[in-house]
This record gives C-alpha cells, sequence and structure tokens, in this order.
C-alpha cells in the first residue's frame, strides 16, 4: 500500500527553517497546544488538506535545487512531522538518494510509541524545540506531560544527531534571567548542540484562532521585543560559556 501524507502548506524559499534557502514542508497533525502557536490550522491531523505520495513531493522540491546550493536544502515542520512517521521517513530515503539536504524541525511529541531511530538517522540536523524545561511550566504550556519529549531528546542524544535548540521567549513569561538560568543549567547537559536561538513571540497568528472559532490564551500580550530577545539569547550563550 503507497504511503500518504498529509501536507498543510509548502513554502519553497524558506529563509529561517535551517541552514541555507530551504524548501519547507508543513505537515497536517500536532498533539501539543502551546499558548504562542501561530499554525492552530495544523493542529488537527484529520482536517482537511493537501494529500500527497513521498514521490510527488521529492519531484516538487527537486525543481528548487538549484536554489539549495550547498548550505540549503528541504525541512520538514508542522505542525508536527512525528505524526506521521511512515511518510517522513518515505521522504527523507528519496532525499538522502537525491543528495537532497534533510532537516527536521519538531517539538518531539510523536507517537508515544515509535522507534524514531531511523527517521533520526536519515536527518542532517534536527531543529528542537524546548518549549519550557520545568515539567509544570511545560505542561501549561503546552498540555501535554514533558516526559515524551524528554524521550526523544535521548534518543537524539544516544544516535549523536546534530542539534539546533529554540525556545520562543515570551513577554510576561519567560523573559527573564531566571529562565536564562535555568535554560542554561538543561541545555549545558546536551550534547551535539550546534545552535542556540531564542525566537521573540508574535501574536500574528491570533486572527487564525478567532476564524477557527479556538480561544487565544494569549490575549492582550503584546510582541516580544526583539532587541531584549537578542539581549537573553546573549546573556544564554554567555552563561553557558562560563559553564564550559
Amino acid at each position: 500500500m503507497e504511503v500518504v501524507g498529509r501536507i498543510s502548506s509548502e513554502e519553497s524559499l524558506g529563509l529561517v527553517d535551517g541552514p541555507g534557502i530551504r524548501y519547507v514542508v508543513f505537515l497536517q497533525g500536532c498533539y501539543l497546544r502551546c499558548k504562542y502557536c501561530h499554525n492552530p490550522e495544523t493542529w488537527d491531523i484529520t482536517r482537511e488538506s493537501n494529500l500527497t505520495t513521498p514521490q510527488k513531493l521529492i519531484k516538487r522540491i527537486e525543481r528548487y535545487k538549484s536554489y539549495f546550493a550547498k548550505s540549503g536544502g528541504v525541512t520538514f515542520s508542522g505542525g508536527e512531522p512525528l505524526l506521521q512517521p511512515e511518510f517522513l521517513l518515505e521522504c527523507l530515503k528519496l532525499c538522502k538518494k537525491k543528495k537532497i539536504n534533510t532537516v527536521l524541525d519538531t517539538s518531539g511529541v510523536g507517537k508515544a510509541d515509535y522507534d524514531y531511530s531511523e527517521i533520526l538517522k536519515l536527518c542532517d540536523l534536527v531543529l528542537l524545540d524546548i518549549k519550557a524545561v520545568d515539567k509544570d511550566d511545560y505542561k501549561d504550556l503546552t498540555r501535554r506531560d514533558i516526559s515524551e519529549f524528554e524521550k526523544f531528546l535521548n534518543l537524539t542524544q544516544l544516535l549523536g544527531v546534530k542539534l539546533w535548540l529554540r525556545q520562543v521567549i515570551v513577554p510576561g513569561y519567560n523573559d527573564n534571567e531566571e529562565n536564562i538560568e535555568n535554560l542554561k543549567n538543561y541545555v549545558k547537559n546536551i550534547k551535539n548542540v550546534q545552535k542556540i536561538e531564542l525566537l521573540p513571540y508574535k501574536n500574528s497568528g491570533k486572527q487564525k484562532y478567532q476564524s477557527l472559532g479556538i480561544k487565544y490564551r494569549l490575549e492582550g500580550v503584546p510582541d516580544m521585543n526583539e532587541e531584549k530577545c537578542k539581549d537573553l539569547q546573549n546573556m544564554l550563550l554567555e552563561k553557558l560559556q562560563r559553564s564550559e
């Protein structure tokens, strides 16, 4: 039986989804309900979306290989791409055959009993979202238990996967030195970290919630000041350097 994937959308020339210029595939479905999520339309895996096969998708991606040069490639994002592991695995296999660089953008929360080892071995890089490091904060933010994320993180460590770590910074929530200190203590024990990014929260997805009839849980929270976010990132990097 041919594997079919549910695609929410595709972006042909992504610049913030991994190294270089990237073709970004947003897969449908996500178990997390993050307060700041700007793609609520990707949550429901049964939602009407574009159905495609790995072969057809890779054929579309190949048209843009000339733009990738040596540094770019394809990024599988979402939603949560780990919720469609069979489709993702076949896509990654085809990318390897075509010598297309592959990045997985993930929260680390997919199917509870699925072994993601083969998928991770085919990824050149994983962009891993650290929603929160405290289990209660994580539950409040995502409405899920942190243990699923930690199981995935442990697997990346076992397999020696290259990682970019990311965290969204929200005003009045985690834009403080206490969070940076906690994040430093957590991140310093993670191996193979190539880069750490703190991303400023934007409320640009608010209108999507209204159109979908979903309550927006960060009502009234302003966009994160980008300069302050950069200062917090510099603080984190300095703390990590001092802890080495």
